[in-house]
């Protein structure tokens, strides 16, 4: 008895499921064309797109987006630059007290956000970094590290040791071996942690609101929270300002998606 099978039927729900996840990113960008700002006698297409909010939202949102520019970019840096070699002593050098240091960076990215917020705050009015951009980098940082490690970690546990010890036998030091080696081979980790960290950044929203308490620094995702008291009743601006800080995101993911997919699965298979 031979089963009849519809692949149409399988694109098709594909599609149903998909246009329901997408319908909210298509109404904000919807809602940010509307001339008069409106949300709930907003037509299904944008027949008369009107550019109004974004130029509201530049120019009341602009020194925000690149203040969450400068930051995500910050955090990456200094998320890699700790992870990345800790990643691969982890991974190749037989440390006495790897399990438990592993053990405890798991421990780590289960402690909320809140907490780690409010003690930071009380340190950070003492040494002086509250509403500033280094304290805000090294803040969200807490949150790319161990991840960046973890991520780096399975993949490097995968590098054959045969290729480090080529580089050693050339006349290569161990850090010579690293940077010229290990981390060209590592490709893939290092872009999937420097994303994930970079979409952490980008989104955080805890760190800011805890961290920053004047309009100095102010990352975008503060800036929309106090975008809806001031426009509550003109959504365009403040969908404008969704749509353009969801731009960075959408652009990495498509430009990166391929070295995440090989990141993320490069270290399951030995």
């Amino acid at each position: 008895m031979s089963t009849v099978r519809h692949p149409w039927l399988h694109t098709a729900a594909g599609i149903a499921v998909l246009a329901v996840l997408l319908f909210p990113i298509y109404w904000m960008v919807n809602a940010s064309l509307q001339p008069n700002g409106a949300t709930v006698d907003t037509s299904w297409l944008p027949l008369s797109p009107d550019l109004s909010g974004y130029r509201t939202a530049l120019a009341d949102q602009g020194a925000n987006l690149v203040t969450s520019l400068v930051v995500a970019v910050g955090s990456v840096a200094l998320s890699l630059l700790i992870a990345v070699p800790a990643a691969y002593a982890l991974a190749q050098f037989r440390l006495r007290w790897a399990g438990l240091v592993l053990f405890g960076i798991l421990i780590s990215q289960m402690i909320p956000g809140i907490v780690i917020a409010n003690a930071l705050y009380g340190a950070y009015a003492d040494l002086g970094l509250l509403n500033s951009i280094p304290g805000l980098i090294l803040a969200d940082s807490t949150a790319g590290i161990p991840f960046a490690i973890l991520i780096c970690r399975a993949f490097m546990q995968s590098l054959p040791p045969a290729v480090v010890e080529a580089a050693l036998v050339d006349g290569a030091g161990p850090v010579r071996a690293f940077v010229s080696v290990v981390l060209p081979i590592s490709r893939n980790a290092l872009i999937t942690a420097g994303l994930f960290t970079f979409l952490f950044t980008w989104s955080d929203f805890l760190f800011a609101l805890t961290l920053t308490t004047t309009e100095d620094v102010r990352p975008v995702t503060l800036g929309i929270y106090n975008y809806l008291g001031a426009y509550v009743n003109d959504w365009s601006a403040v969908m404008a300002t969704a749509v353009l800080a969801s731009v960075p995101a959408i652009v990495l993911l498509v430009v990166a998606q391929k070295y995440v997919a090989a990141g993320a699965t490069g270290g399951a298979v030995k």
